[in-house]
């Protein structure tokens, strides 16, 4: 038993303890799982593009995204983000915090189906939450920013200021969404190979408690590795929790349905469906590529006695000298 004292007089009577301790109890680390996520994820993007330049701590109040500097920031942000909202939920949910992980473990980890949508839900409102605390905390560098470049929150230069919340295409990519699909594809499916690697007791799993960190360090991998195409969302609760915020809080039609006029148009269902087809290809392919042989290998231990490899002669005996292995069948006497 714990020393500390339970807030909730129903856990301390014992009449709570059933609902607590089941599925409402895992849906609230979720949402608290996430909110944190959501806090220093868009809290660092806030950073970077608000409110260092605001502050006076950048070359100018319009100064931000200095290529690899800025970049940097915002990937290692984002980990640290990852492994404190992980070390938050873990214990209770397992920290999922994301719909992607929730719908893979479903697939390939026994995860009940029947808790798969209130899991998602509750990601996306501690998402929602979260972008609403950074927005709290970061409103007047926001104003200020956009007020230093002369725009408004649904103009086009709007876009950078509406990053701190979810994510957008690549120019280069002319509008077209097979690319960001692609992209958020294949960034997830590495995600959740990382987690289910990282997690895998079988495998060469982190010891001391070291998994939240390590799965940070793998954001902080896609993000620096893989992150330009399309802000690495990899995270369908991460991206539409923060862009429903957004468009709520003024941003328009770049929130929802995610278009700015002669860029990108409708984007924002890319960051949810490629995220969760992902996830799913990234768990298989851990288990078809590592997961089998392993279970394979450890089918073999346990079906080969000590000392033997498969398909060997038992070694004799002190009580069965090599010579008995050698007996004759006696003849049989003439009737």
């Amino acid at each position: 038993m714990s020393d500390v004292s339970p807030l909730r007089n129903a856990v301390r009577n014992g009449s709570g303890l059933k609902q607590l301790g089941g599925t409402w109890g895992e849906l609230l680390a979720e949402f608290l799982g996430t909110f944190v996520l959501i806090a220093f994820g868009d809290g660092v993007v806030a950073m970077a593009v608000a409110a260092l330049p605001g502050s006076g701590r950048a070359a100018n109040a319009t100064t931000i995204f200095m290529a690899a500097g800025d970049w940097l920031l915002i990937a290692w942000g984002w980990a640290l983000a990852v492994a404190l909202a992980v070390y938050v939920a873990g214990g209770v949910s397992g920290a999922h915090i994301n719909p992607a992980v929730t719908v893979a473990f479903a697939v390939r980890r026994k995860f009940p189906w029947r808790k798969v949508g209130p899991y998602i839900a509750a990601q996306v409102v501690g998402a929602f939450a979260g972008a609403a605390l950074v927005y709290l905390l970061y409103y007047n560098a926001i104003d200020a920013y956009n007020k230093a470049v002369g725009t408004g929150r649904t103009d086009p230069k709007g876009l950078a200021t509406y990053s701190i919340f979810a994510t957008f295409p690549a120019p280069y990519f002319n509008g077209n969404p097979t690319g960001p699909l692609i992209d958020q594809i294949v960034g997830t499916a590495f995600l959740v190979m990382f987690v289910v690697a990282i997690i895998d007791m079988r495998n060469t799993a982190v010891q001391a408690n070291l998994g939240p960190f390590m799965i940070g360090l793998a954001v902080a991998a896609i993000g620096i590795s893989l992150g330009a195409n399309a802000g690495y969302a990899i995270n369908p609760a991460r991206d539409f929790g923060p862009r429903l915020f957004a468009w709520l809080a003024g941003w328009g039609q770049t929130a929802l349905p995610g278009t700015v006029d002669g860029a990108f148009s409708w984007y924002f269902w890319v960051p949810i469906v490629g995220p969760l087809v992902g996830g799913v290809i990234g768990v298989l392919v851990y288990d078809w590529f590592i997961g089998d042989v392993l279970d394979a290998r450890a089918r073999l231990r346990e079906s080969t006695p000590p000392g033997r490899a498969g398909g060997e002669t038992p070694p004799a005996t002190e009580a069965e000298p090599a010579a008995a292995k050698t007996r004759t069948i006696p003849k049989r006497r003439a009737a």
